[in-house]
């Protein structure tokens, strides 16, 4: 009883000043693993698969009959403290051996602060933001009981329908993975049984991302090269960071359930990598392989995942019910529990459970402090991309003495907060209106008219009002998107248009004649090119979290400058989707030249001589290409230079060149090294992203920027299924997107 009083009394200090050193991370030693095994060899197989076994908040009177009995290894979403040390009590003293238990919640992109959306983060190019954001939720969500987040999710995707493209970090592997890696930093800190870290979880594995038609919960066929060169890197990249956990997938790909595929949770992800971290099923993924068609019942279920290499059933209860029966009839050996239980084991002592199981109570100055405020709103700000600025609309202006703000979400407290948000208390968001009342203060006069309630809402009733208004105004500033609930998990949309009646509420504002500055706040990608043209200027803030008003005031008032680019590519029609930068080419690529369907001749003759892979009514071309983004000022690249034109597969290229800040503001680059292995023993993507980087330079100012590129990373799993550089020859792009660029080329030799 003394150490758990102790140990209330050092949270409480650790937890109000979460940055203190509390000591170093666990490492697998001999010293743990013998305790390990010491406690294996005490449990009965009941208690065993009782670790194997989570459970939700729910329904607390099982959930405490069970922990006594030693069947339930963890719990999800208790967020009181007092309400979590009540069944970790039981967990402790009163059952058995006193396992303790852990508790898990999803913790995307804040606890209570909210930051940007994955998405929005990965368009800052910025891993610093990612930690930063995930080190404050971890220390938030950990003085609430929370000590183990079902985040990040690195799937790469190419599908804006889907609705999880939010959760993630966009379709490059490169920048998923170092934002993910940094995600994992965070909420993981210097060490995981410091009591304010908590267990990250890489989500979901593998290929989640390419569901078919961009439909949750749907089926993919991803080849095995595919996995390896694309969807399988960042979580290899997450394994190396250290992640503590990884989560099944939803999907079956080629016919096989995620949570029972032993190619990824064996092969690749034990035998090649050695990861001895622990796998949890996503949400009754187990039992749902029944509705799959893989499984007949919960009892083959059980069998599947469990000898597939799923150590914990996120639940559905199938392991606790039929495991026992499967091990008698020697379908499931015990060295496969007993494998699986170490796992658990071995996590529950490096988040120091068995030490210190208690959480203090919660304490509501832990919650939005002022530099979690701040830094939530660096994100918003870093996260922006400048999609479109004509005739320099953007910055506000001295002269403009009127401003009229409008839209659905320019006072939306809760839509700006994004999906995935249980705890966020939407009282502590500041609106775009709140904060451009505030900035403009006696200088400028702000109207205000929403001319719709929602997104969605139809209602055009109020656009009478909103152009009288207008009309009155120097500049108008209008605020569309998507509310929350319309992105995130099984949150999937076949049209990516604007809802509702925004893009007529857009067209009436722009036949006012008006300036029309147009910021969008979305979970995803939104075909807005109609939206686009009527816009003299328009600003992309994805859904920017607790601090978006002031972020977007900063922004657009010239006090911050847009940097964020695009982590995705933006369509022109969902027709065009699945669409990608670093695609293959076809034997038939587009020009960019080809007739379409406005310029074929009427009565034309069929022919197939001279085509070229592309849309009639599309073209070949996005919106905004991958990395696209604007500032107030401009960029100049030049004077590139390779350090030699011929490297061996164990060299390191040095890129060097200018980058010139041509404008009259200073600004930050996120300068873009991409590559191309022009003929491989398999076909090559058109481009690749290799390296980026923040530069933030006065105006008119030249610096010489130096990058390193090891060949190393030009390898790829190639035709004999060998991860290796193949010589050749390569080109080299720097530039500030990935349509853009300065060019070299360079032979990698035998």
């Amino acid at each position: 009883m003394f150490r758990h009083i102790l140990y209330y009394v050092t949270s409480v200090f650790l937890l109000l000043h979460p940055y203190v050193c509390y000591s170093t991370d666990y490492k697998p030693d001999k010293e743990t693993e013998k305790r390990i095994e010491a406690l294996l060899g005490k449990m009965t197989l009941e208690e065993k698969i009782g670790q194997m076994n989570q459970l939700h908040c729910e329904n607390f009177p099982y959930l405490k009959t069970e922990t006594r009995k030693g069947r339930v290894g963890s719990v999800m979403s208790i967020t009181d403290p007092n309400i979590f040390n009540e069944v970790q009590r039981i967990a402790v003293e009163d059952s058995r051996l006193g396992i303790p238990l852990i508790n898990a919640r999803d913790v995307i992109h804040g606890f209570k602060t909210i930051f940007p959306i994955p998405l929005g983060q990965a368009a800052s190019f910025n891993p610093e933001i990612a930690e930063t954001g995930a080190r404050i939720a971890a220390t938030e969500a950990s003085a609430a009981g929370i000590r183990w987040t079902f985040a990040p999710m690195i799937d790469i995707t190419h599908d804006p329908r889907w609705g999880r493209i939010a959760e993630g970090f966009g379709e490059d592997p490169l920048l998923v993975s170092q934002m993910g890696v940094a995600a994992i930093k965070g909420f993981q800190g210097s060490s995981l049984n410091h009591p304010t870290s908590i267990a990250a979880c890489a989500k979901h594995f593998a290929g989640y991302g390419a569901s078919e038609g961009g439909r949750d919960y749907n089926s993919t066929y991803i080849t095995e090269r595919q996995f390896r060169n694309l969807y399988l890197r960042p979580f290899e990249a997450a394994v190396n960071a250290g992640a503590a956990t990884l989560m099944t997938a939803f999907n079956d790909n080629d016919g096989i359930p995620s949570s029972a595929n032993p190619f990824l949770l064996k092969d690749v992800l034990r035998n090649e990598w050695n990861y001895r971290g622990t796998v949890v099923s996503d949400w009754a993924s187990v039992s749902e392989m029944i509705r799959h068609g893989f499984c007949e019942d919960e009892k083959e279920a059980a069998l599947k995942a469990t000898n597939a290499g799923t150590d914990i059933e996120m639940v559905s209860e199938t392991y606790i019910k039929h495991l026992p029966q499967l091990i008698k009839e020697g379908k499931v050996s015990m060295e496969t529990i007993d494998n699986a239980v170490r796992n658990i084991l071995r996590l529950k002592f490096r988040l120091g459970l068995f030490e210190h199981p208690y959480i203090a109570d919660q304490r509501k100055e832990t919650f939005y402090r002022p530099d979690f405020l701040e830094a939530a709103q660096t994100a918003a700000e870093q996260s922006a991309v400048l999609l479109k600025n004509e005739r320099g609309t953007l910055p506000i202006q001295s002269n403009i003495k009127t401003i009229l703000v409008t839209g659905p979400l320019a006072d939306a407290p809760h839509e700006q907060l994004g999906t995935w948000v249980f705890d966020g208390d939407a009282s502590y968001s500041q609106t775009p209106l709140q904060a451009l009342r505030r900035i403009s203060g006696d200088s400028i006069k702000v109207l205000y008219a929403p001319g719709l309630n929602y997104s969605r809402d139809t209602a055009t009733s109020q656009f009478n009002k909103v152009v009288e208004l207008a009309r009155e105004a120097d500049l108008i500033l209008a605020f569309v998107g998507e509310e929350a609930i319309l992105s995130g998990e099984a949150h999937c949309l076949a049209n990516l248009n604007l809802q509702g009646a925004q893009s007529r509420l857009l067209h009436r504002l722009s036949e006012t004649g008006k300036p029309l500055v147009t910021v969008v706040m979305a979970g995803r990608p939104l075909t807005i090119g109609r939206e686009v043209n009527i816009s003299d200027a328009l600003l992309y803030a994805f859904h920017p979290g607790t601090m978006g008003g002031p972020a977007l005031a900063n922004l657009l008032f010239g006090k911050v400058v847009p940097s964020g680019k695009l982590p995705v590519t933006f369509p022109k029609e969902t027709g065009q989707i699945p669409i990608y930068y670093n695609h293959t080419s076809t034997g038939r690529p587009a020009s960019g030249s080809e007739k379409n369907i406005f310029t074929i001749p009427v009565g034309a003759e069929q022919t197939s001589l001279g085509n070229t892979s592309f849309y009639l009514d599309a073209g070949k071309d996005p919106l905004f290409p991958f990395g696209y983004g604007l500032s107030y000022t401009t960029f100049a690249y030049s004077n590139l230079q390779l350090s030699s034109t011929q490297y061996t597969r164990n060299e390191v290229i040095i890129i060097t060149f200018d980058l010139t800040n041509t404008g009259k503001t200073d600004g930050t680059e996120i300068a873009q090294l991409y590559f191309r292995d022009l003929a491989a023993s398999v076909t090559r993507p058109v481009k690749e992203l290799a390296a980026f980087e923040r530069i933030h330079l006065k105006a008119g100012e030249t610096r010489h920027i130096r990058m390193e590129l090891p060949v190393k990373q030009l390898s790829f799993w190639n035709y004999a299924m060998d991860y290796c550089v193949e010589p050749g020859k390569f080109d080299l792009w720097i530039g500030g997107n990935s349509r853009k660029g300065l060019k070299a080329t360079f032979n990698i030799t035998q």
